[in-house]
Formats: C-alpha cells, structure tokens, sequence
C-alpha cells in the first residue's frame, strides 16, 4: 500500500497569504491616495510574518534518506 504524506499547513498557507496580500494592496493604495489615512509600516511587518509562518511551515524539500 503506497501512501503519500502531503503537508497539511498547505491550504491555510495559501489562505494567509491571499489575505495579507488583500491588506497589503489596500494599506499601499491608502499610502498613495490618502497617505493620512495609511498604515502601511503595520501592512509591512505582516508581510514579515507571514513570510516567516510560511518559511517554518511551507512546503520545502523534505529529508528522505
């Protein structure tokens, strides 16, 4: 019986990235059009992040040996 493990952080994953990257085009069109009304360095620190959750957890090479 072949069984096949697939990361199980892959979803939510491209869920929290599709949101960050909604947050982060709206904070930049309020910095470029309404610059008052901007929170762009919190929008960055998101991205951060997220990178970093996506790092830990994405789907990397695995270590078969």
């Amino acid at each position: 019986m072949k069984t096949t493990l697939k990361n199980q952080y892959a979803f939510t994953n491209q869920i929290l990235i599709a949101v960050v990257s909604a947050v982060f085009g709206y904070n930049l069109y309020q910095a470029i059009v309404h610059p008052e009304n901007s929170n762009l360095i919190l929008s960055i620190i998101l991205v951060a992040m997220t990178y970093m959750v996506t790092e830990k957890y994405g789907t990397g090479k695995s270590k078969d040996n």
